[in-house]
């Protein structure tokens, strides 16, 4: 998991690069712990060799935008069990 990202407002249609690696970005939303431990987005770098896939998924949730800080993917996925409306995903291929 590169990247956590929840409590995104509801009227947001894109997102801006170099979001800043802080917990709580005002008008993009709170950023979680990803698998290197850190808050943020950490970018692909596969090793040598075969692409590696990266997916994106955004969910559209029956809950304001209120969640706490410092969630990672599997306790996000568990708290917003039985509230997702809708979600969409992005997969992409990268390799070197």
């Amino acid at each position: 998991t590169h990247w956590v990202l929840y409590n995104i407002p509801a009227e947001r249609r894109d997102l801006p690069e170099g979001i800043p690696n802080q917990e709580t970005v005002p008008g993009i939303g709170t950023q979680g712990r990803n698998d290197f431990g850190r808050v943020g987005y950490g970018g692909p770098c596969p090793p040598p060799g075969k692409s590696h896939r990266y997916r994106f998924t955004l969910y559209a949730l029956n809950l304001p935008p209120t969640l706490p800080t410092g969630l990672d993917k599997s306790t996000l996925l568990q708290t917003i069990n039985n509230h997702v409306l809708v979600s969409a995903t992005l997969e992409g291929l990268y390799g070197r």
